[in-house]
């Protein structure tokens, strides 16, 4: 018998698992996974906890309720990932030998990497929101605090889910005015991009609400330390912001065994090099990876995942038909964009296309727009909890094309 081992049983691996328990015969087929965590978080709802939108028993589930089928689950640390002998050395001690490795380790915060970020003021009046733990403690601080200048700071620009800090921004306007005290906070949002978000003409539509929303926006800011004692961020070229309340997005990083096993890439990040178009590794041709483990020019988000699970799914069962990677991956996502008080913006886009107008998911009916602010994306944005929970993880068919489709979408003629 064969084994498929995938390491990681968030979004990307769950997902792996469950397709391909479809298609590999259990007679000739083992599959394991393996995570630290026996709890399945739902990253996107970290989002909603700080400001009292969901309860922290809403974001998190077993992973075993959704490993289907005969999958193999196993609770446990990787000590180290060893593609020479084909196996996997877990922190107890048991090794596991794969025929084919799936590596699903996403990607994790590291507030290490910058001085000062972990100080005396950590988890008092510097916060972050990307982990459950992080979000819970600034549901506490927030439901206390009465006001002063909140600061939002993205340490870097790889990060998972991109426009997450931005939805905090707007909905931190919205929570604050709901409390009546929106007039004693100052809201600030520090980032290392030249404006709201990276692609054109989501930054003018971004940039725009942060400016009618009252949230001034300091770009250009490359984060350097955090001085605790004057309560600064301190960036390399010596511009400072003070800050009351600070809201962290601290460097993002690849799981720390990736760095372990040799596996990272040069820059120090510890993500995974990735063919971006077929999800094989650049060094293993038995080994294949995706979602937020890979250094792929795509946003790392649980959309870009979906996409990719249907087109690893493919090329997998190619190769072990020993036939060509044909299926190819365009970098597509989608991203609601929470903009607070019931209404939020969906943006659709892939590595050659930025996010353009249009509806979504079906061209005439939509009922989505896309770069339109409206209440169905905010209803979108809410349902997914759901679809997440019962479809994403499962496997089962979405009603969205798996490359970037420009149905729908309205495109500039240049005259």
């Amino acid at each position: 018998m064969k084994n498929l081992l995938i390491l990681g049983g968030g979004t990307a691996g769950t997902m792996m698992a469950n397709r391909l328990q479809k298609f590999l015969k259990p007679n000739d087929w083992s599959t394991t996974v393996v995570d630290r965590d026996p709890n399945h978080y739902y990253q996107p709802g970290f989002l909603f906890v700080p400001f009292g939108i969901y309860r922290p028993e809403d974001v998190h589930k077993p992973k075993s309720d959704f490993l289907q089928g005969d999958i193999n689950f196993i609770v446990d640390g990787i000590a180290e990932i060893q593609p020479k002998d084909n196996c996997v050395l877990l922190d107890s001690g048991t090794v596991l030998g794969y025929d084919l490795l799936i590596v699903a380790t996403g990607a994790r915060i590291a507030p290490e990497e910058t001085p000062g970020l972990l100080g005396p003021l950590w988890k008092k009046d510097i916060f972050d929101f990307y982990t459950f733990e992080g979000s819970v403690a600034l549901r506490k601080k927030l439901e206390q605090w009465q006001g002063g200048k909140l600061v939002i700071n993205l340490a870097e620009t790889i990060i998972k889910c991109p426009v997450a800090p931005l939805e905090f921004a707007f909905l931190a306007d919205a929570y604050f005015r709901d409390r009546g005290i929106r007039e004693k906070v100052e809201i600030v949002y520090v980032t290392p991009l030249s404006g709201a978000f990276t692609k054109p003409k989501a930054t003018q539509l971004l940039g725009k609400l942060m400016e009618d929303k009252g949230i001034r926006v300091v770009p250009d800011f490359y984060l350097m330390e955090v001085d605790n004692e004057t309560r600064e961020l301190v960036s390399y070229d010596g511009k400072r912001e003070s800050f009351d309340l600070l809201v962290s997005i601290p460097v993002n990083k690849g799981d720390e065994v990736i760095e372990r096993s040799g596996l990272g890439d040069e820059d120090g990040l510890n993500f995974v090099p990735t063919d971006k178009r077929t999800l094989q590794s650049r060094k293993h041709s038995n080994v294949f990876v995706i979602g937020d483990a890979t250094n792929l020019p795509a946003s790392k988000a649980g959309s870009v995942a979906h996409f990719e699970s249907e087109i690893l799914t493919e090329n997998i069962l190619s190769y072990l038909a020993g036939q060509s990677l044909d299926a190819h991956f365009d970098g597509h996502s989608n991203c609601f964009i929470e903009t607070g008080h019931g209404k939020a913006a969906l943006i659709d886009f892939n590595y050659d296309t930025e996010p353009l107008p249009g509806k979504f998911p079906w061209p005439v009916i939509g009922p989505m727009g896309l770069l339109k602010v409206n209440r169905a994306n905010h209803w979108g944005k809410l349902a997914f909890r759901w679809v997440y929970w019962h479809m994403l993880l499962t496997g089962k068919h979405l009603p969205v094309s798996t490359n970037m489709s420009m149905a729908g979408k309205e495109v500039e003629v240049s005259v």
